[in-house]
């Protein structure tokens, strides 16, 4: 959670009533030194399965999920964002998909009929989608989904891989198709976000090209140099 004031009431809305209908749950808002009206919506929060964990200063989106990793209970990890950008009703679905498949991770893909992102992100998208599937000799319906659902002690083996900001799904991606566990694509939806982008379309599409380099380069050198 980053400076999402106008989305987060929705987003615990959604957990409360989530959490009442899985007992075997938990949620963790990492809030990510917000400067907007987040912090006072959170400190309305009363929910004991929802721990709220602040950070003092803006650390990135990366060290964020690391931060929630460090102190999640349980052994599957679903992860997501509070813009009300993605469909979290879906996430049992989800994780019902990941029992059926025997899958390590199951990725929320963002290709059913209401998607709404941008031109130049959706270009940037899919240039580093080819690449990776050219990397990794997979099709990847949607490389850096932020819904997903993960094993906890497989995400850990790669922690030391995984950087602090956006590039952590795609770079998660690349490292469990590298070291063939077994991913699985749900279509979903993606909606408008709820307030302002943190991302910065040509800064952080010359990142993930690097890191999805640089990660290649650790499981599948050839292919690089090529």
């Amino acid at each position: 959670v980053y400076n999402e004031e106008k989305a987060i009431g929705k987003t615990v809305t959604f957990l409360e009533t989530f959490l009442k209908k899985y007992t075997e749950t938990e949620a963790i808002l990492i809030n990510d030194g917000s400067t907007d009206q987040t912090q006072e919506t959170l400190n309305k929060v009363k929910n004991k399965k929802i721990r709220i964990i602040n950070l003092p200063k803006n650390k990135g989106y990366g060290a964020s999920i690391k931060k929630g990793l460090e102190t999640a209970s349980y052994q599957y990890i679903a992860l997501t964002d509070a813009d009300a950008s993605y469909p979290n009703h879906k996430i049992a679905e989800l994780f019902k998909e990941m029992q059926e498949e025997n899958a390590d991770m199951v990725i929320g893909a963002r290709i059913g009929k209401n998607t709404e992102i941008q031109i130049l992100r959706k270009f940037a998208k899919g240039f580093l989608r080819k690449l990776a599937e050219y990397l990794s000799e997979e099709k990847i319906p949607d490389l850096n989904s932020g819904l997903r659902i993960v094993k906890k002690d497989l995400i850990l083996k790669f922690l030391k891989f995984l950087p602090n900001g956006f590039s952590l799904t795609s770079t998660l991606t690349i490292c469990f198709l590298a070291n063939d566990y077994v991913i699985t694509y749900k279509p979903i939806d993606y909606y408008k976000r709820e307030g302002k982008s943190k991302i910065k379309p040509i800064k952080d599409t010359l990142g993930f090209l690097q890191l999805i380099i640089r990660t290649a380069m650790f499981f599948n050198p050839l292919k690089v140099f090529f």
